[in-house]
């Protein structure tokens, strides 16, 4: 067994959930209450607009922002919900793009079935599909697909075949995929798991059958209870706890699930904080900066953008002992654990683009991409990864379904608006020279008032006092600097 554990921290305003392995922190996560999520949940929808151009459609799902809807999340919507149900006795997979037309799926005003695929970020709605994949304790259910799977997790050939042949003898309509958690459990669990799950969705058709859009039919369960149904394994050794009601609700869940874990569920007595007792603060803290220190002394330096992940390896204090390109196959070798857990613990999805240390080698450019591959396969987020380049870019996409951790606890910064840059204080005193002659020549003015933050001030009146002189020298302009400390940097006021 690893030494992994899962610390689940509730209050009335948020639940946190962090995730330790082998003593290092891979995971954390933070639910607000009021800005709960609503990926996996399900809706009674209403076409919009159907947008052949973009092979998509937009579905009012009752969220602020209409849903978005992809011709290849759509293949399984029907005239109505009968037929939807009655059409999972056959095998229904996703088309390929292409294959089908948004507007010979869709209409506008038609009512669909989706579910919430991730989150709106920005702009943009949430993206949705027609393709349900409904999660239990050891199984996912997949009513509009006859898929049979078993998580890629579970590495043992012989541990997946068995569970294989135990999914693919379930009759009936629909798929299912084995997930982590069902490594080692019996035909009886399973099948018990899939009799839940039939059942829920029954539940579901029914209430959609009922229901007019836009209507939410059906919600996953508590971000508490969704944590340790889907981390809670038995690769976990220790679960903590900081609040009674929830350790009681987990041990409901558990007790009705997998009663096994039970003993691992321990419940924190101390009036501290759970995440600063066991430093998980601390330790997040330290790997959120964009600066990434490696134990060798080099460093990754991580930052995300609208349209893309860039992670730069450094070599930072490490010079090697022996060759250029030995020291570059050892730091990108020690990268490669770093990266895959700041892509977990971040949360990062999208297109990620990782620019290694040059290497011309191309063994070690070959041991450094393989390297990378057996991470990834450790990590729960699907990716798929393009051969590295020769100048050692490796591209790879993450599946995102949330935004990340650095966008859920902090927001765009009011001074520089996100940009992370500010003007350079000689870039703030020219335009302000520039603005004092206009002014002066709109009102024949000879004084000025400027009213500055102290920063510019001080280099107004010190190393670019030049400029006060030329203004009152050349152009017979006489400026009277004041300060304002509420101002930014590159704010400033001329009074006349």
């Amino acid at each position: 067994m690893s030494s992994s554990f899962l610390y689940l921290s509730v209050n009335p305003f948020e639940t946190r959930v962090a995730l330790r392995e082998k003593g290092r922190l891979v995971a954390y996560r933070t639910e607000r209450h009021r800005a709960a999520s609503v990926v996996g949940n399900l809706y009674k929808g209403k076409v919009t607009r159907v947008l052949p151009g973009m092979e998509a459609a937009f579905v009012d799902i009752g969220l602020e922002k209409d849903g978005f809807l992809y011709v290849r999340e759509a293949g399984a919507v029907a005239e109505d919900f009968d037929d939807l149900f009655l059409d999972l006795e056959e095998e229904r997979w996703v088309p390929r793009e292409g294959e089908v037309a948004i507007e010979d799926l869709l209409r506008e005003g038609q009512e669909v079935l989706v579910q919430v695929l991730k989150e709106g970020l920005g702009t943009k709605g949430a993206r949705l599909t027609s393709y349900i994949t409904l999660p239990g304790r050891f199984l996912v259910y997949l009513p509009t697909i006859a898929q049979r799977g078993v998580s890629r997790r579970i590495s043992d050939e012989a541990e997946r075949q068995r569970l294989r042949g135990i999914v693919d003898s379930f009759t009936g309509p629909g798929g299912w995929i084995v997930r982590t958690a069902g490594e080692g459990q019996g035909r009886k669990e399973l099948e018990a798991d899939r009799d839940d799950l039939r059942s829920q969705w029954q539940r579901i058709h029914d209430a959609a059958e009922r229901a007019h859009p836009p209507h939410l039919v059906h919600a996953d369960i508590s971000p508490l209870l969704r944590t340790v149904r889907d981390l809670f394994t038995d690769a976990v050794e220790g679960c903590w706890v900081d609040d009674v009601d929830a350790y009681g609700e987990v041990l409901e869940f558990l007790d009705q699930n997998d009663p096994a874990l039970i003993p691992r569920v321990k419940l924190f007595r101390r009036t501290e904080d759970l995440m600063s007792a066991f430093e998980i603060d601390r330790e997040l803290e330290k790997a959120l900066r964009p600066k990434i220190w490696l134990r060798s002394g080099g460093y990754l330096v991580v930052n995300q953008t609208e349209a893309l992940v860039a992670i730069d390896v450094n070599s930072g204090k490490f010079t090697g002992k022996s060759s250029l390109e030995d020291t570059a196959a050892r730091i990108n070798m020690e990268a490669v654990r770093e990266i895959v857990r700041q892509l977990r613990l971040r949360d990062l999805g999208g297109i990620v683009v990782i620019d290694f240390i040059d290497m011309e080698d191309r063994e070690n450019r070959r041991a450094v991409y393989e390297a990378l591959a057996a991470e990834l396969e450790t990590d729960p987020a699907r990716s798929q990864m393009l051969p590295m380049s020769d100048i050692g870019l490796v591209q790879l996409t993450r599946k995102r379904s949330r935004p990340s951790l650095d966008r859920t606890l902090s927001r765009p910064c009011p001074y520089c608006h996100g940009s992370g840059r500010v003007k350079s204080l000689p870039t703030v005193c020219l335009e302000i020279r520039r603005a004092l002659l206009c002014a002066a020549e709109d009102h024949d003015a000879g004084e000025i008032s400027l009213v500055v933050h102290p920063e510019v001030s001080h280099y107004l009146q010190g190393p670019f006092r030049d400029l006060l002189r030329e203004l009152e020298t050349v152009h017979s302009l006489q400026v009277i600097v004041r300060e304002n400390p509420t101002l930014h940097v590159d704010q400033y006021e001329i009074l006349r």
